[in-house]
Order: C-alpha cells, then structure tokens, then sequence
C-alpha cells in the first residue's frame, strides 16, 4: 500500500475528506499543496532527494487568484510529469464526468484512477487506491465507466482531434497542411484536411468552425 502521497487540492472541505480517507488505508506521510505548480515542485524535489512519492492524487480545476501559475489545471501538471517522464501512478478527483476527457487521461497521459466527486466520492477514492496497488487495469467511477470501453464515436480518430487542436490554436488550413507535412501527419494535404473538417463539422452538427470547437471542447475531445 501506499506511504507517501501528495494531494493537489486547493478546496479545504475536500482536501479534508481526502486526507481523512488516507489515513483510513494507513498512509502514513501525507502532503497537500492548493496550486498545481508547488505540486510539481514537491515531485521533482522528492525525486532529487531520492524520496519519491508513492502516489499523485489531484483535482482538475484550480481555482485563479493574485498567484500567476505555470500549471493552471490538473492535466497541466500530470502532462508535464509524463513529458518529464516522472512515473507516479496518478488518481485524478474531479468533479468533471465528460467520458472523452477521462478517456484522454488514461489513454495520453496514463493516469491510474479516474474518480468522481460526490456523495460516494470518498469511498470510491478508498477503492480506487486499493485497486490501483494491485491491478493494471484503470479505476473509475461509475459515473464514467463507458470511458473504459471503445468509444461511441468510432468516426473520431487522433488525426481528428489533432486537426481540431491546431483549429482551436488559431491556425488555418494552409497553416494546418503545413504542420501536418513537417511533422508526417497524414494526410497532411489541403484538400484532405478540407474535407475531414467537412466531416467533423457534420458529425457535431456545428455550424462553423468556431462552433466545432466550442462543441469538441465542451465534449472533451481537446
């Protein structure tokens, strides 16, 4: 079981409850921080000590305030680990239940357990650190359990959501091409990205571009 773990939490009531749940499984060195940046700090200094720690457990959304912040959400800090390649089996603890960003976390980034905020938010956080110490195979809540199995959205690939985060970047067409023959997207030609972003369009019934990406953001996909 786990020995040491930090909590990126900047909610006190729900800091609490987690670290009540904790010391129920017998965590012993427990560590909470309220910005996403102290969370990555206290990682990368632990690793230097040669004291990692067993376990991340972090919400999604912080909060702004009058501290300016590297790491603005959850999945910006368990993005920078993955790109630091720092492994630390990571639970997220959200309030957020879109099946595709659930999806994204464990299939992209990794993460160990996806658990949702609620009333049963604590005991499925007490099973998902259980379950997590001995199998391989993610943890969710219930609420977002579909986010397990393929997708219902069978025509959306990664060359798809690719496609609507350079849009949602500001890039145009042209620009998009572009990108995608340096970096041997394909099809990366102009008149095939014409049409897949016809296809897209149809498939979210958006209007324009703009509303794509408002509906793909919303949905999860990017």
């Amino acid at each position: 079981m786990y020995k040491k773990v930090l909590v990126a939490e900047d909610m006190d009531d729900t800091s609490k409850g987690v670290l009540s749940t904790l010391k129920e499984v017998g965590v012993t060195t427990i560590h909470q921080v309220q910005y996403c940046d102290d969370a990555f700090l206290k990682i990368m200094k632990a690793n230097q000590d040669h004291e990692p720690y067993d376990l991340l457990i972090a919400d999604l959304s912080f909060k702004e305030d009058y501290r300016e912040q590297t790491y603005k959400s959850g999945e910006d800090l368990i993005k920078k680990l993955k790109e630091k390649k720092i492994k630390i089996p990571t639970i997220v603890y959200s309030g957020e239940d879109r099946l595709q960003m659930v999806r994204r976390l464990i299939n992209e980034h990794g993460i160990k357990a996806y658990v949702c905020k609620g009333r049963e938010g604590l005991k499925d956080l007490q099973k998902a650190i259980a379950h997590i110490a001995q199998e391989t195979i993610p943890f969710v809540s219930v609420q977002v359990e579909k986010a397990l199995k393929k997708s219902n959205e069978n025509d959306i690939s990664p060359y798809d959501i690719e496609l609507m985060k350079q849009l949602a970047k500001g890039l145009s067409q042209p620009e998009i091409s572009d990108y995608f023959t340096a970096n041997e997207i394909n099809p990366g030609s102009l008149s095939s990205i014409e049409k897949r972003l016809i296809k897209l369009k149809d498939l979210f019934r958006a209007n324009n571009t703009a509303h794509l990406i408002a509906i793909a953001k919303d949905s999860g996909f990017i």
